[in-house]
């Protein structure tokens, strides 16, 4: 048995409402609010970066495995925001959680799946039997235009998990992969923002690819959606994946509690996997759970874990999605928020 000995997650509590943005730009607040369902989006702090990020939830995750960091033969951080365009984020990352320097470390970049990608590698290592522990991360702090769309989705927060052969918390059963060229979404060297095909984005990117990467997995596995008691998907805002969800047959209350997109945005590498994580803070041992995740370009990456009796003994060892979400949110105002994610850009003279 391999897959998930220990996770972990973190939301900064920074938050910026949707009608803070909207009113900035003259825009119909409620609007868009009905039209991407959320009310807020996290955002970093001045002093927080995806490394900062990654370095929380990783040693959520180690607490929970309750192993020696330093037994972790590989750490892969997906992000579509670097710190550094050539200094990878996770050498420091290992320093941070006591991991180096015997450790393989490699930076991932596929939008918003460059996490799922980190967790299928780390786990792909343990299950050849190459090492004892690895460690995926999917963790953002995504940037949107102003005024644009994407302003009120691109958000930050991580999740991490360590993978393994003992002591598992959540088996894998199965993993899927299906990608294409399809340029929905996409940033060149140098620009600041990314750039997005507006509702080409939908149909022949998210929905195609979602919903064919967890077709391909419940054929794959012989499973069905009432096999299920969780499932969640990508969430670049609050209707796609509900609505992906109820195609495939999944009903809202197996969405619901890895539907974290209402109260933090959301768009960002670590989207699905965060969801995973809040979904394993209460799941039980027997319960399956789907997790499909989406990143543009295009492709998707679905995983089937299966809950086991160790889970209920981690989960409370750490602090758990939900909980962040509603601890101590301090709420910015557009001003703020430009300043905080250093909008204005000033070139000198």
């Amino acid at each position: 048995m391999h897959g998930i000995v220990g996770f972990g997650s973190y939301v900064p509590r920074f938050r910026i409402k949707a009608e803070d943005i909207a009113n900035q730009w003259g825009a119909d607040a409620e609007a868009y609010k009905r039209g991407l369902l959320l009310e807020e989006k996290t955002v970093p702090g001045p002093d927080e970066d995806t490394i900062t990020i990654s370095v929380t939830a990783a040693r959520h995750a180690v607490t929970r495995a309750g192993i020696d960091p330093a037994k972790i033969g590989a750490c892969y951080i997906g992000s579509e925001s670097h710190p550094y365009a050539v200094k990878p984020s996770g050498t420091t990352l290992i320093d941070a959680i006591g991991a180096g320097p015997e450790c393989h470390v490699a930076d991932f970049e596929f939008a918003c799946k460059a996490g799922s990608e980190a967790m299928y590698v780390a786990y792909s290592h343990v299950k050849s039997g190459e090492m004892e522990y690895a460690l995926g991360i999917g963790a953002d702090t995504s940037q949107g235009a102003p005024g644009d769309a994407l302003e009120y989705t691109a958000s930050a927060g991580g999740a991490a998990f360590i993978m393994g052969g003992q002591d598992v918390a959540a088996e894998i059963v199965e993993t899927y992969s299906f990608t294409s060229d399809t340029p929905d979404f996409w940033r060149r060297e140098g620009e600041f923002y990314p750039r997005h095909a507006g509702r080409f984005t939908g149909e022949p990117a998210y929905f195609h690819h979602v919903l064919s990467s967890a077709r391909g997995i419940l054929e794959k596995a012989n499973m069905k959606a009432t096999d299920f008691q969780y499932a969640v998907f990508h969430m670049p805002n609050g209707k796609f994946p509900l609505k992906a969800g109820k195609i495939l047959g999944f009903t809202r209350e197996q969405m619901e509690q890895g539907w974290v997109v209402n109260l933090m945005g959301n768009t960002y590498s670590g989207s699905s996997p965060t969801g995973l994580a809040a979904i394993l803070d209460v799941a039980k041992p027997g319960d399956n759970i789907l997790m499909t995740s989406f990143g543009s370009g295009a492709g998707s990456d679905s995983f089937i874990f299966r809950c086991t009796d160790r889970l209920p003994e981690i989960q409370d060892l750490a602090p758990k999605v939900r909980d962040q979400l509603a601890d101590r949110r301090i709420h910015l105002d557009y001003g703020k928020y430009v300043a905080y994610r250093g909008k204005i850009r000033v070139n000198e003279m």
